[in-house]
């Protein structure tokens, strides 16, 4: 009964679906506040995500008369599950709440396919021409990016000779390399991608497609696609820090983490959009470039020895 309950906290409390969502919508706060910062505007309070979050929950949920009732509210769930499902594994293996198992990396890459499959799902379950071309826009721009992150995550993984997350964290981290200084800075750009912000934000793309996949939702399930990107924001760059430079020391881990939140939003809001066929020709031939590049250079460094590569 006790391992039952403490199984039931660690999901559902702390490090589970409760911390998550808390920190998710304080670091939706500090994304708006620097941005407006940065617009020199005042900008949000600081509850104001969560004001976002509960409102949509109060609010009735419209359905198209057309739409795929099922795909419509399975979409919702399938983005959210994998983004906490991700999360969960995750921290608590870094708090020492469970054990590294084996493939644990390879699961978590997994399932962060799970949040992109949403989108695309809501937009074609939704019977809206609009909410299609935002499902069309949001498939093109995974293939773009998802060839790129593979490829960095598996230059982490040829360096420490590991599918373990205890033994990647154990190990130097891979950023003092230039193999692994090179995935690095690719996948912040793919992560990017991944959460939708500028310039990549192109599924969506308010000025053009209004809200993309996310037209026709309302209610409770757009209060769910919400939560995953909010979420999200904040799982992914603790992956890369874990991933790339992790460091035992829990301020320096912070910072860490607090760099690249402050690279994502200087990006975001320093770039125009891109044309879907601008960031797939981006992903496809720049950055696929230089991933090979550092893949090959990681090959070698391991094949004569050679640490700094």
């Amino acid at each position: 009964m006790m391992l039952i309950l403490k199984n039931l906290f660690y999901f559902l409390i702390f490090p589970g679906l409760l911390f998550l969502t808390i920190a998710g919508c304080l670091l939706h706060f500090i994304d708006r506040k620097i941005t407006a910062l940065v617009q020199s505007r005042i900008g949000p309070p600081w509850y104001q995500g969560f004001a976002d979050f509960f409102k949509l929950l109060y609010k009735e949920t419209l359905v198209p008369k057309n739409a795929n009732t099922f795909l419509f509210f399975l979409a919702p769930l399938i983005s959210f599950s994998g983004t906490l499902l991700a999360s969960i594994i995750l921290l608590n293996i870094l708090f020492g709440f469970y054990q590294s198992f084996i493939g644990d990396v390879i699961v978590i890459i997994y399932l962060l396919i799970f949040p992109s499959l949403g989108i695309i799902l809501a937009g074609s379950a939704s019977s809206n021409p609009i909410a299609s071309v935002g499902a069309s826009r949001e498939s093109k721009l995974m293939l773009g990016y998802e060839l790129c992150l593979l490829i960095s995550f598996a230059i982490v993984i040829l360096k420490n000779n590991s599918l373990f997350i205890n033994s990647i964290i154990s190990n130097q981290p891979v950023i003092y390399s230039v193999s692994g200084l090179i995935a690095f800075l690719t996948s912040i750009l793919c992560i990017h991608a991944k959460l939708g912000f500028v310039p990549f934000d192109i599924a969506e793309a308010e000025t053009e497609l209004i809200a993309g996949p996310f037209i026709e939702y309302s209610g409770p399930p757009l209060a769910l696609f919400y939560l995953s990107k909010f979420i999200l924001f904040l799982f992914l760059p603790i992956f890369l820090v874990t991933m790339f430079w992790y460091s035992a020391n829990i301020i320096f881990f912070i910072l860490k983490f607090l760099i690249i939140i402050t690279i994502m939003i200087l990006i975001k809001n320093t770039n125009p959009r891109l044309r879907i066929d601008q960031a797939v020709k981006f992903f496809w031939i720049k950055l696929f470039v230089l991933n090979v590049i550092s893949l090959i250079l990681a090959l070698i460094g391991k094949y004569y020895n050679i640490l700094w590569l």
